[in-house]
């Protein structure tokens, strides 16, 4: 019987290549076309009319179309309306005609095509145009990552013994196809581990399509990961988004069981079958699993399918929290100081060294992405240029007024250390609370802790956000 490693040796040879989908019903030009683009690297497929356009379509995703306007049986504007989603169209798509009016390619503009190209095809200015609307597209889907604060960031950072063991760890595994799963506490960075194994891997000029298991509806995640087709038309799915490139499937651990059970039967055959499709989509990605949960006790309470970890735990990254690096901190700090002043115009401050000390023995329950917001709060409210030791232990909330807080009263120091930290976590999160009026989110950023793991933090410690939302 394989082994995993050895099932999914074989994606190494599918090819990351851009997919070109070709569409005339002029023989020479499919062929010269073909020819031409293949000998650039890219991979090709034609159709010689509309409805061999719709089937290659709905077989696979392509990264961009070449498509005729003018066919015997389905002209090129009604495949773009065909094709057209409520966001646009799903890939790029170039025009050519050599008899098109100006009524045709304003109509053809319209609907979303990227450019138009008038026939006899210069070759030159074909290959150019390709490459200008594949770089477009690669461009608007990198900006739709640019709203996390840490998309900026290109590798794991500091200087430590073990976050240089881990950054070396991912360079060996990049140049690899195998999948990937890291693993983390909440706040660790794992989204940016897993943009530094894509960026060296050699699926780089491909796409990275990032999607939060625990942010997809039950209802409807198995169809935002495999696309559906409804109503004679296709629906990408994330996994076909991601063609060539990489799929990180974040917060693996929430996924529902009927889409664990589908992607298991995914990864097993190298295929899948659209929700309501009939034909099978060959599978083009690197699949890279990040999670936060301990699965094997997941898998004991029935939560997780064995089958499924097996499939995704070919090379297991574990990702360190702070805590186990805080000799970082100070850098960490340095970092997002600049970060933030040069890009949120705030303004110059820097943190003592005392202040840096607290820091460094602070025990960071959110992690980085609790360190990030930090840095950020305390350039905002601190008055003075330097940021001391007393702006550090208000913003993390070791001393809170009165007046906010239920009791008053610091955690007693003689408890336990575990019953202590408690005692202190739900002051805190109380505090935080009343801060924001008891929403949740905003404090799940104050407090840089994922908002699901945030719930169940005030479930465990008996605390209703209504009762401190005034």
């Amino acid at each position: 019987m394989p082994t995993d490693t050895e099932q999914n040796s074989d994606i190494n040879l599918i090819s990351s290549a851009p997919y070109i989908l070709v569409v005339d019903d002029e023989p020479d030009i499919r062929h010269l076309v073909k020819e031409i683009l293949e000998d650039e690297g890219y991979e090709v497929a034609v159709a010689e009319n509309g409805i061999a356009a719709q089937q290659s379509h709905r077989n696979r995703r392509p990264d961009l179309v070449l498509l005729d306007i003018w066919m015997p049986d389905l002209d090129g504007i009604t495949l773009l309306k065909e094709w057209a989603e409520d966001d646009g169209l799903p890939m790029p798509v170039i025009m050519m005609s050599g008899h098109a009016t100006v009524e045709t390619a304003v109509e053809a503009t319209r609907l979303g095509a990227y450019d138009f190209i008038e026939k006899p095809l210069s070759l030159a200015k074909l290959l150019l145009t390709i490459e200008h609307a594949l770089e477009t597209d690669k461009l608007q889907r990198e900006n739709q990552g640019l709203r996390r604060q840490t998309s900026h960031i290109n590798e794991p950072i500091g200087r430590s013994p073990v976050m240089q063991e881990l950054r070396k760890h991912i360079q060996r595994v990049a140049a690899h196809d195998s999948w990937v799963l890291f693993n983390g506490e909440p706040g660790t960075g794992i989204n940016i581990a897993a943009r530094y194994l894509h960026a060296l891997s050699p699926r780089r000029e491909r796409p990275l399509v990032e999607v939060n298991i625990a942010a997809l509806s039950k209802e409807n995640s198995a169809r935002e990961l495999f696309g559906f087709e409804e109503n004679n038309k296709v629906h990408y799915g994330l996994l076909e988004q991601a063609n060539g490139g990489s799929l990180l499937l974040y917060d693996i651990g929430e996924m529902d069981p009927e889409t664990q059970r589908l992607l298991h039967s995914a990864l097993s055959a190298k295929s899948f079958q659209r929700i309501g499709g009939e034909h099978p989509v060959q599978l083009h990605v690197r699949i890279i699993a990040a999670n936060h949960h301990d699965l094997t006790q997941r898998i004991k309470e029935g939560k997780f399918r064995k089958d499924l970890y097996y499939q995704l735990n070919v090379v297991p990254i574990a990702i360190p929290p702070l805590r186990e690096h805080c000799e970082d901190v100070p850098e960490l700090l340095n970092y997002f100081s600049n970060y933030f002043i040069d890009n949120q115009n705030l303004p110059y401050r820097h943190f003592s060294l005392a202040a840096q000390n607290r820091l460094r023995h602070y025990d960071w329950p959110g992690n980085t992405r609790e360190l990030i917001n930090l840095v950020q709060r305390l350039l905002i409210i601190s008055k003075n240029e330097e940021i001391t030791v007393a702006d550090v232990e208000s913003s993390l909330g070791c001393i809170m007024p009165q007046s906010i807080t239920p009791s008053g009263n610091i955690p007693n120091l003689d408890l336990p250390l575990r019953e202590a930290r408690e005692q202190f976590e739900k002051h805190y999160l109380e505090y935080q609370l009343r801060l924001h009026h008891g929403n949740v989110s905003k404090v799940s950023q104050a407090a840089g802790i994922e908002r699901t793991h945030l719930y169940r933090k005030l479930r465990s410690l008996g605390i209703d956000p209504k009762k401190l939302s005034e």
